[in-house]
């Protein structure tokens, strides 16, 4: 399969984790009748990533995720020649996402995307006023247990076709714990798309959201490649 094919794929994954994951924050998470709250977006997230992995996980790998990407070239199982290409469509397909999002969300009256639209930060960014070093803390460590779980779950040694669900089910793990400290990116261009489109704080926070999962995919991917050596 050629890159380009495989980055498309990437482009279209990635834009179906932020309109279902962060389409659900925006558009659905209100309390009351109808508001599915913070369990509801955590499984959203979780579903997207499950359901591209059965879709899109034969052609691309499914990784929807810088981070991911950078996790599984240090895990050795990705080229790091192809990273930028997949990189720079996850990030378009984020940004496509909430550009549809926006368009959406815009048609009820007084939305404000200053408001929130599910970006991500600290501080009194944060949902729950989490600081700068709690927040960078968690990002790093949710990424590096997220790589380290999609590195296992996909080793030829583990159960052959369980991993799109683990790997679903610690998505919205990840969320359950992280939402109330960061809103949860883990996810590079799931922070970069929302922010551009709310501005101001948002884009002088995303540094965060770039730094932290990406030190942290690192982290993953190093660690599982140690472990997972059966000659040592």
């Amino acid at each position: 399969m050629s890159l380009l094919k495989r980055s498309t794929t990437e482009l279209i994954g990635t834009f179906w984790l932020v309109l279902g994951g962060c389409g659900s924050a925006i558009l659905a998470v209100s309390p009351g009748e109808g508001g599915i709250g913070m369990l509801g977006v955590s499984l959203a997230f979780g579903l997207t990533v499950l359901t591209m992995a059965f879709a899109i996980g034969h052609i691309s790998g499914c990784h929807l995720n810088p981070a991911v990407s950078v996790g599984l070239v240090f895990g050795g199982r990705f080229p790091a020649k192809e990273l930028p290409a997949y990189v720079i469509a996850q990030v378009i397909g984020a940004t496509i996402a909430a550009a549809l999002l926006y368009f959406i969300a815009s048609g009820k009256f007084g939305f404000d995307p200053a408001n929130g639209f599910a970006a991500n930060g600290y501080g009194e960014h944060s949902p729950a006023g989490y600081s700068m070093i709690a927040g960078f803390t968690t990002e790093l460590i949710m990424t590096a247990m997220f790589v380290l779980i999609i590195l296992g779950s996909t080793d030829k040694r583990a159960p052959a076709g369980m991993a799109p669900i683990a790997i679903g089910l610690a998505l919205t793990l990840i969320h359950l714990i992280s939402i109330p400290v960061t809103n949860t990116s883990v996810n590079p261009a799931r922070s970069t798309g929302p922010a551009l489109f709310v501005g101001g704080w948002a884009i002088e926070q995303l540094w965060l959201f770039w730094l932290a999962p990406i030190m942290g995919a690192m982290i993953g991917g190093l660690t599982y490649r140690w472990l997972g050596k059966t000659n040592a």
